[in-house]
């Protein structure tokens, strides 16, 4: 968000429609699943000189506020029983929370099969990154799987294009546009 170490136009914003549709929708899904970045020794993704494709300043360090979900919606999701969190990039870049495990040590895929879910909405920050990395693995996994762009924002508009037309060419559907 605006305030975090790697600030996304429009994140706070996206927080809090995402924490309003938490209260309203959760009872559409069988299950609803966070993912957010939990770094500890990513490696390369964290760069002296980063260059904001494949590294990034130190963010998302484990432990740290930075790493911990928007308070809005960290307080949306504690209002629902049984949300899953999936943590990823302990050890590397990890884009996708299809690279992530919850507390259990399941995958984002293992958590997605025993709840029977066949479709996946996705949505958060940014778009041009994590958005689109989990909704493009998503779709290679073989869930029907939507972006819901009015729930996202976008690093850069250049790239965010770029990762909507990606995800239209791999299948994904595209809500909002």
């Amino acid at each position: 968000c605006e305030d975090g170490e790697l600030p996304v136009p429009g994140g706070n914003a996206v927080a809090s429609r995402i924490a309003e549709y938490v209260r309203t929708h959760h009872g559409d899904y069988a299950t609803i699943v966070t993912t957010q970045d939990w770094h500890v020794d990513p490696g390369a993704h964290f760069g002296a000189d980063p260059d904001y494709v494949d590294s990034w300043p130190p963010h998302g360090i484990a432990g740290t506020k930075n790493a911990e979900l928007h308070p809005e919606l960290a307080t949306a999701i504690d209002a629902v029983p049984d949300i899953v969190r999936v943590r990823k990039g302990e050890h590397r870049a990890a884009y996708s929370g299809f690279d992530g495990t919850d507390n259990s040590g399941r995958s984002l895929e293992t958590v997605l099969a025993e709840a029977d879910v066949d479709a996946v909405d996705v949505c958060g920050i940014a778009t041009d990154h994590c958005v689109r990395a989990t909704a493009l693995d998503a779709a290679k996994e073989g869930f029907e799987t939507t972006v819901l762009l009015e729930l996202c924002a976008g690093v850069a508009p250049g790239t965010t294009q770029t990762a909507l037309a990606a995800l239209r060419e791999a299948g994904v559907t595209v809500a909002g546009d």
